[in-house]
């Protein structure tokens, strides 16, 4: 079976259609690559051809790269990754050239993409080396660049042609950010050059018609001038400038491929086009050969998609949910409401009074509205939406429902109170779960008559933003429980993963240390700004800090009190307390109150480490270097990550690096933090720990599991990967 196919028409079109066996949208793979370059040779070598089209046989045009074949390649080194893309290269300019004489530029046969649908990656890449873009006029598709996403950079000649085609300014937010747009805007943007109803007729009609004119690419004819200027041009100049700090702001210098495709514009915009091609090719070649690439590709490509198929679903009937009951119509369960009726899924949503359970609803509305405002989405879209929820106080609305939601406040009593309520009218075979964040599921089962089919899910607000959600197995959680959640999560459209009941799951029971942190160093006198710049230098998207700010101070100290309350006099963070009661007492409750570790101003905006906190808490001259600050902030992480596995919260370390980025940000240059502590080795680790321990205590003591890897010289990945869980 082959990925592409060629037919020659009696009119002189010889269409070429990519459709990978197999596959539900098309990745290109070595041997595609291989078999199009052969095919492209056999119509230019036709005399009956006058011109190629290149299309899809599915509903989309393209997904990317196989990434798995780029893993292949890494395994022989950098040479066989610079041979296998400049071997791409050499096809896609095959096409870009098309016959035409080299110094004439007359002579060639045109060649058009015919775009069904989504088109990302090298499916962007391929119809930029055509001479003609025609795409679908189909809102849902998706058309763009999203490599950067994956801790790499277009290398398929996308990189060039973009930033030529469009000039450095304007290319820049589909390189480096991986903007993504629908076909209208992606034409109005210059990334393709027509949407119609029928992109192959249209196509074909094109290729008929074409001059010799038209097949010449901006960059190939004599007197090009890139937009925007060169890097030696003054505007160009300021150009570059300005996207360098852009690069270096957003990124703190921790994602290579950032660096490497700015890079690849800035030297290829100074050379001929041909020479550009290997720049990109060896900055491309440099970048996949970084550890970090090889970790953002498993973690946020393959072990996410894996998660998100169900990689740890239990053996069970299809779950797929068709009725939700959500209790409690605050933020949280208007957020899950607003998710399930986006799904497809009807939805009742009860609350204890009417009004909060119609402001539950009025969230999706707001929400639709701006989508409306947008333009992502219809008011005939809003209605349908909306009509999928109900907004009650009636218990006995729930009948019929096969999955219920509580979201009610994290108060035992009440949870246990709707729990009971729910269970009297919803059928025998319906599944409860209870969204916590940190009471344990156990206990809070004991309040279901059917604690089998009792399960945790944890989201993270804004429901609507936040990709990951955590299902947590009870004790007495069955199987069907653990399929019916992962089967919603997939409906909903976000990622699972699946841990064992313990104190504060696993993402708070990691992030709550790397808040603690920081807070204890301001106490011990380390300067804020230190403490919340070494965060973002090491790729944290907040410091410590702020990111208490954001989720408030005062819930801080509810989790404290209730910490220390079950562990007596184990509890830890007795320093932490007294910063937090401190500020709480001040009235400094985080960005809700306008105040907290930050200053800001009558809107609510940050402005600034609030002075205070030197004044309570002095910084001495002599502060500590930057490396042991970002080690305590990273192994506070870390290292309860590794115990989360050891005790059996964890039972699969795809889950932990998964959840650690979608969850709570953990630097996605890393992979995660089991992908971290791989590249820094765990003997390398150990010694770490050890004089972290020395100096700061036994919190940062390695875990046995981290000390037998280092005797053994093994890595996480190299023990559990592949989908092996721990014993």
């Amino acid at each position: 079976m082959t990925d592409f196919t060629m037919q020659k028409d009696a009119d002189g079109v010889a269409v070429i259609t990519w459709d990978v066996p197999g596959k539900s949208m098309n990745v290109l793979s070595l041997d595609g690559a291989g078999e199009l370059n052969a095919l492209i040779d056999d119509a230019l070598a036709d005399d009956a051809v006058k011109g190629i089209v290149i299309t899809s046989g599915k509903k989309d045009f393209a997904a990317g790269m196989d990434l798995n074949v780029i893993a292949e390649m890494k395994e022989g080194g950098a040479q066989q990754v610079f041979d296998g893309i400049m071997s791409l290269h050499h096809v896609l300019r095959k096409i870009e050239r098309a016959g035409m004489d080299p110094k004439t530029l007359k002579g060639g046969k045109p060649i058009a993409a015919a775009l069904p649908g989504t088109a990302l990656g090298i499916g962007l890449e391929l119809p930029l080396a055509t001479h003609r873009i025609f795409a679908a006029d189909n809102a849902r598709a998706k058309i763009g660049l999203p490599e950067i996403m994956v801790g790499i950079f277009p290398g398929g000649g996308g990189t060039i042609r973009l930033s030529r085609k469009l000039g450095a300014m304007a290319a820049a937010p589909y390189l480096l950010e991986g903007k993504l747009s629908d076909p209208k805007k992606a034409k109005a943007a210059g990334l393709i050059d027509e949407v119609v109803a029928d992109p192959l007729a249209a196509a074909r009609a094109w290729v008929l018609s074409a001059t010799d004119a038209d097949l010449v690419k901006p960059w190939d004819a004599k007197g090009y001038k890139m937009p925007g200027g060169e890097p030696y041009h003054p505007a160009g100049f300021m150009t570059f400038v300005g996207a360098s700090a852009m690069v270096n702001g957003k990124t703190m210098g921790v994602y290579p491929a950032a660096k490497a495709l700015l890079s690849a514009v800035y030297e290829g915009a100074q050379v001929p086009f041909d020479t550009a091609l290997r720049i990109e090719a060896r900055w491309f070649t440099n970048v996949l050969m970084n550890p970090s690439s090889t970790a953002m590709i498993r973690s946020l490509f393959i072990n996410k998609e894996a998660l998100e198929k169900g990689a740890n679903r239990p053996e069970a009937p299809d779950q797929t949910v068709k009725k939700v009951g959500i209790l409690g119509a605050g933020m949280m369960g208007a957020g899950i409401a607003h998710v399930s009726a986006m799904a497809g899924i009807q939805v009742v949503l009860i609350d204890a009074n009417q009004d909060n359970a119609d402001k539950g609803k009025a969230y999706s509305e707001g929400l639709l509205d701006k989508a409306i405002s947008r333009k992502k989405s219809t008011p005939e879209k809003k209605a349908e939406v909306l009509a999928r929820i109900t907004a009650t106080t009636d218990y006995a609305a729930l009948q019929g429902c096969d999955l219920i939601v509580e979201a009610v406040f994290e108060d035992p009593a009440i949870k246990a109170e709707v729990t009971k309520k729910a269970e009297a009218v919803i059928p025998a075979d319906a599944i409860f779960a209870t969204n916590t964040s940190t009471l344990p599921i156990g206990d809070l089962a004991k309040a279901s008559a059917r604690p089998e089919q009792f399960i945790g899910i944890h989201f993270f607000s804004p429901v609507d933003k936040m990709m990951l959600v955590e299902i947590i197995k009870g004790q007495q959680t069955g199987p069907v429980a653990v399929a019916k959640a992962l089967d919603f999560v997939r409906q909903i459209r976000k990622t699972p993963i699946v841990v064992n009941d313990a104190r504060f799951f696993y993402a708070n029971r990691c992030i709550i240390p790397y808040i603690n942190e920081g807070i204890r160093m301001v106490a011990e006198g380390v300067s804020p700004v230190l403490v919340e710049n070494a965060a973002k230098l090491m790729g944290m998207p907040l410091g410590p800090l702020q990111l208490v700010d954001e989720t408030s101070i005062d819930l801080g100290v509810k989790i404290a009190k209730a910490t220390r309350a079950a562990m007596g006099d184990a509890y830890p963070d007795g320093a932490v307390d007294e910063v937090l009661f401190w500020m709480a007492d001040e009235g400094r409750l985080g960005r809700k109150s306008s105040a907290g570790f930050y200053a800001y101003d009558a809107d609510g905006k940050r402005q600034g480490l609030w002075d205070g906190l030197a004044a309570r808490y002095p910084q001495p001259d002599d502060q500590p270097d930057l490396t042991t600050v970002q080690h305590r902030l990273m192994f506070a992480q870390t290292l309860e990550a590794v115990r989360a596995l050891e005790d059996g919260v964890l039972e699969d370390i795809r889950e932990g690096d998964v959840g650690a980025i979608l969850g709570w940000g953990f630097a996605p240059w890393s992979g995660g933090p089991f992908a971290w502590l791989d590249m820094l080795g765990a003997a390398r680790a150990v010694q770490i720990c050890d004089r972290l321990t020395a100096d700061h205590g036994n919190r940062f003591a390695a875990p046995k599991l981290l000390r037998d890897m280092a005797d053994s010289g093994q890595g996480f990945y190299d023990r559990f990967g592949g989908g092996k869980k721990a014993a």
